[in-house]
């Protein structure tokens, strides 16, 4: 059985026992021995998967149940009426973290049958203790289609984003401290787009210009920081201070001189050394300024460091922070896919199988795959080539299957512009030479045509 294969089963395993642990529950006492397996076995299966993951999260969005960033099958009629029930009382989302324990799962078991059994709504009844339990409401639908409204909202933002990034470096470099105001700013409106429409805002990260690749790299990593940690249950004050790790990771680089910072040509061994020194200069600009997350210092410190001993500066880690490990993944993806004077740009597919090949040894395994997950072989705003030579626009990414996206057909075979174009499952679709069923390549956009603007 592929990992993949082994995934999805664990997930409807894992569905199925939640299902019946909650329907025992609410027909026999809490010490009834069908009670007492159906939690178990369902603390059984959680533990499993939280072994490869640090949080695992189970959630009602639209009419999917989403394991994780997986979309399953509806997880059975029954499960998908409880769901329902629960939804009204405030409660669409189940977070578990490593360490859950079988009291916690028969605390929380407990907590949702109260509510499933209330007359009324129940958003007041109170909760219990459990460290490693989080319940709330879904604040993400990526799923949600993105109108062209949408779309120049987004871009109004992420122009301001970038504008507020060069005012940032600005300062560091005159100053010597960054203006944790305008930083916290900047994260803030990113990190509510991220929240209401994380499709559109994905899809900005792949504007590639040389003019603006330093600010725009700060607001990508960012908001590919973000978009990580949200896949991973974290929310509110803790995910903007992510995003505010990932926004500052590279500012010491306003101490490395310009001509070793933009040099076409290998570095020689003693500009290595300047360019290298750019962590520790960003971790003392980012001690020095008030106010800033403690995350953000540390994430520029050691974001060059891998969990296998490699990368630099030379001090012993026996364990990265994961905002380290998130910027880290979002920091190679967005650099290798920019066009910069020294280097040009990859293409998405490639720079995915570049992490990949990384995996376990520069990057840590699991947040390299659920990377993939999120991003999709070909992300968002791609324009590609299917098999039947027609172009689309890549709308939303299918986690179980990266190769196989929503697409929008914007193109015929032939290259003439659609009066109306058509979206596309392709996960959905049977092989047939005459209809869109896979992608062949990533395309150069025609004169005059943005892909974004299909959205």
């Amino acid at each position: 059985m592929s990992e993949r294969s082994r995934r999805h089963a664990l997930s409807e395993e894992l569905l199925r026992r939640f299902g019946a642990a909650l329907r025992g529950a609410q027909l026999y006492a809490p010490g009834h021995p069908l009670v007492r397996s159906n939690i178990s076995g369902f603390a059984e299966i959680a533990g499993r998967m939280l072994e490869s993951v640090p949080s695992l999260s189970i959630a009602l969005v639209g009419d999917e149940v989403v394991v994780g960033d997986q979309p399953t099958p509806r997880g059975g009629s029954t499960l998908g009426e409880l769901l329902v029930k629960l939804k009204v009382h405030g409660v669409e989302r189940v977070t578990m973290d490593r360490g859950l324990t079988i009291d916690e799962v028969i605390a929380l078991v407990n907590a949702l049958t109260r509510r499933l059994q209330a007359t009324a709504t129940a958003r007041d009844l109170p909760w219990p203790e459990l460290p490693h339990v989080r319940v709330g409401q879904v604040r993400v639908d990526q799923r949600v289609e993105t109108s062209l409204a949408d779309m120049a909202t987004i871009r109004g933002l992420y122009t301001k984003a970038s504008e507020t990034a060069a005012r940032i470096w600005e300062t560091a470099a005159e100053e010597g401290i960054s203006r944790s105001e305008d930083v916290r700013t900047v994260v803030q409106d990113m990190a509510q787009a991220v929240a209401q429409n994380r499709n559109a805002l994905l899809a900005l990260t792949s504007i590639r210009t040389t003019d603006t690749y330093t600010f725009t790299h700060m607001i990508n990593v960012s908001i590919l920081t973000m978009a990580q940690a949200r896949g991973l249950g974290i929310d509110g004050a803790l995910l903007r201070e992510f995003g505010v790790a990932g926004l500052m990771h590279d500012i010491g680089k306003v101490r490395t001189p310009p001509g070793i910072l933009t040099k076409p040509g290998r570095l020689t061994p003693e500009e290595l050394v300047v360019m290298r020194r750019h962590v520790v200069d960003g971790a003392e600009i980012l001690r020095r300024t008030p106010d800033i997350t403690p995350l953000a210092p540390i994430v520029a410190f050691e974001h060059h460091l891998r969990p296998d001993g490699s990368g630099y500066p030379e001090v012993e880690r026996s364990a990265l922070n994961l905002a380290t490990t998130l910027t880290s993944i979002a920091d190679v993806y967005d650099a290798m896919r920019s066009k910069r004077p020294y280097q040009q740009s990859h293409p998405s597919h490639r720079v995915v199988a570049v992490l990949k090949g990384e995996e376990g040894r520069r990057f840590d395994q699991n947040l390299v795959r659920r990377f993939v997950q999120l991003m999709g072989i070909y992300p968002v705003g791609t324009l590609v080539r299917l098999n039947t030579g027609a172009l689309a626009v890549v709308t939303r990414a299918y986690p179980l299957d990266p190769y196989r996206p929503r697409v929008r057909v914007v193109f015929s075979p032939e290259g003439q512009r659609l009066d109306l174009p058509f979206d596309v499952d392709l996960w959905t679709v049977d092989p047939a030479p005459t209809r869109p069923s896979s992608i062949a390549a990533p395309a150069d956009p025609p004169k005059d045509f943005d892909p974004l603007s299909a959205l």
